[in-house]
């Protein structure tokens, strides 16, 4: 089974800042509610061969993963796919602006399970779809929250 799952929101915010919070590594985890710790394995700034450690929980468990990027367009797309972890998996943020000047953000994230990952596919896609949905509203909320002084 292939695992293709794309969310999407609108943020009231500018794409400048949208794409710059979601694609900071370090900002992960205040809304990628699965997300708990990232450490940078090779030097910031994000570019094209980075990699990152992402600790996460999922499905009550912990697991470990690093993320090389693959594709960065600043403000545009970033693509990150699976250097190691428990299965092959892409993941990819997209930006773009709307007519009000709000921004649309697409997270797409693609792979194929194998080995235990495959035989549970149909419980990993469902918690990955409810997962883009809550990270997208979590993101939302934050940025779109008024700053006070």
């Amino acid at each position: 089974m292939n695992v293709d799952i794309l969310a999407e929101t609108v943020i009231d915010c500018p794409r400048a800042d949208v794409a710059a919070f979601a694609s900071n590594p370090d900002t992960a985890p205040a809304w990628n509610l699965n997300i708990k710790s990232v450490e940078w394995k090779s030097a910031p700034p994000l570019c094209v061969g980075s990699l990152i450690t992402f600790a996460a929980k999922f499905l009550g468990m912990h697991i470990k993963f690093v993320y090389e990027v693959v594709e960065l367009i600043p403000g545009e797309r970033l693509v990150m796919r699976t250097a190691e972890g428990p299965f092959p998996m892409e993941t990819a943020y997209t930006w773009e602006s709307t007519e009000g000047g709000s921004t649309r953000m697409t997270l797409r994230n693609r792979g194929t399970p194998s080995g235990f990952s495959r035989l549970v596919a149909p419980f990993i896609v469902a918690a990955m779809r409810k997962a883009n949905r809550n990270d997208l509203a979590r993101l939302k909320e934050l940025l779109e929250k008024p700053t006070t002084l």
